[in-house]
């Protein structure tokens, strides 16, 4: 395992800075403060419904399955974006992403906008970081101007907001090394006080190299929403490899948890931070890029084992994790907590999600990877989709250049690719209005949009997206103009 490259952490009296892993883990260690420890664990790029939890036999994921059945699992989570950089903004701020200025890629989280970390450490919370790259720290030293400014302004905020900080940039397959970072956390954490950890996996982001995890190709029931090709069946196959070595790693911390007698007293939150680098999944606001899989485990959950359909914003998560301390959503959060789903209480919850999507990287907008602008706004029944670019030809995030794709752009030019999947993944111009019937469509492939016995849901949900636009000053024309 490499060596970690940057590690920070505060006792209770100083600030260390180390560059080695030190530490032997304690066992039998159990806490008696009434505030529940909190665990929120971030998997990166993971699409619903991509667990065996939700129904997928293609999959071995048995501790997560696990956590599922012991606790309570979400069928309808949403991130508000499909980037890891503006969706973690607002999984930690409980805010919307315009509303915070997090829609560029990467921009740093600015520091008068407060996170779930400060509000616990206010509550006496021990807080930590740890894992794959948080994103909110804004870009890294590649540019020497950015580099200039990000430390004449003193940008780079989270080593001031958590006691302990342990990011590396260690290749994939050392996502094991997550562990380690974990039993440090637990070994020098503050033991009369509940514990805070930000958990960050870099599985199932591409590329995909866990090999002895994958299934046969062959094997996979492919989804309706794919098409069903020789390069298809060989990418979901690594897709699925990445989440089922994710699980293993999962295993590694539950038991770490047992054997220090800390589970029970302990609150697991797991989410996918946007959806998968797949077809029409992350860099688009269509499902696969933005709904997630989202369970909760711990001592608050009433009847463990249960299901719930509520539909749950990014957003949500910020305050809902407040709600396990105690702590009344703060006033500038939008986010609305579902902390009665877990205790089994009546929930009215949200109408509606809104998500946006902005640049990704540095790439010029010459192709929807690099820079696309887009909003939706959807409920259980239908779904506003408005493209500002339209004009911009469709092009995957994270695998334009793999055999995959290249293989789907050979069909199309020859005529051999279903015609729903030619329209909708090389359609030039897209259509900027996108309407979906999600109870009869869900997979969004029959646009709506302009047909006359839709006009008024059209107008209604362009009327929403509208004043969430207003509201959160969206710098993008509203979709109601001349």
């Amino acid at each position: 395992m490499k060596q970690f490259i940057k590690k920070i952490y505060k006792t209770e009296n100083s600030l260390v800075f180390l560059t080695l892993i030190v530490g032997t883990p304690i066992f039998g260690q159990t806490d008696t403060n009434k505030k529940p420890n909190i665990l929120l664990i971030l998997s990166d790029d993971h699409s619903y419904p991509f667990l065996g939890c939700y129904g997928n036999k293609d999959l071995n994921t048995p501790n997560l399955d696990r956590m599922a059945e012991e606790g309570v699992r979400f069928d309808n989570a949403f991130t508000t974006a499909p980037q890891s950089v503006p969706s973690r903004a607002s999984l930690l701020t409980g805010r919307s992403v315009i509303d915070i200025r997090m829609s560029r890629f990467s921009a740093p989280l600015p520091r008068e906008t407060k996170t779930i970390i400060e509000y616990l450490k206010e509550k006496g919370y021990y807080t930590g970081i740890c894992g794959r790259t948080y994103h909110l720290d804004g870009p890294g030293a590649k540019f020497p101007e950015s580099e200039e400014v990000m430390v004449q302004y003193k940008l780079r905020t989270f080593k001031d907001r958590v006691d302990y900080l342990n990011q590396v940039d260690y290749s994939k397959t050392n996502d094991a090394g997550v562990l380690v970072q974990f039993q440090e956390f637990l070994d020098i954490r503050s033991k009369n006080k509940p514990f805070f950890m930000w958990m960050n996996f870099s599985d199932p982001h591409r590329s995909f190299d866990a090999k002895e995890y994958e299934p046969d190709p062959k094997s996979l029931t492919i989804p309706a929403y794919f098409p069903d090709t020789r390069e298809l069946r060989k990418d979901l196959a690594g897709y699925y490899g990445e989440i089922n070595r994710l699980d293993h790693h999962m295993g590694g911390i539950l038991n770490e948890l047992e054997k220090r007698g800390l589970k029970e007293n302990t609150m697991i939150v797991f989410i996918g931070d946007n959806g998968g680098a797949l077809l029409r999944g992350k860099g688009t606001l269509y499902d696969i890029g933005i709904h997630v899989p989202l369970i909760i485990n711990g001592p608050l959950v009433k009847e463990k084992g249960r299901n719930s359909g509520a539909l749950i914003s990014g957003e949500d998560i910020a305050p809902t994790i407040l709600s396990f301390a105690g702590i009344v959503t703060p006033e500038k959060m939008t986010g609305i907590s579902f902390h009665k789903i877990i205790t089994n209480e009546p929930f009215d919850g949200r109408e509606y999600v809104f998500a946006e999507r902005g640049p990704h990287a540095r790439g010029l907008p010459t192709n929807t990877a690099n820079f696309d602008l887009i909003r939706t706004v959807f409920n259980k029944k239908y779904k506003l989709i408005y493209e500002a670019l339209w004009q911009l030809p469709y092009q995957p995030v994270d695998f334009s250049g793999g055999a995959f794709w290249k293989e789907l752009e050979k069909m199309n030019k020859e005529g051999q690719l279903e015609e729903k999947f030619s329209k909708a993944l090389f359609q030039v111009p897209r259509e900027m209005f996108q309407l979906y019937d999600l109870e009869n469509d869900p997979y969004e492939f029959n646009n709506l949009s302009g047909k006359e016995e839709y006009k008024k849901i059209e107008r209604e949900l362009k009327g929403v997206l509208l004043k969430w636009m207003i509201l959160n000053q969206d710098y993008l024309p509203l979709p109601l103009n001349n």
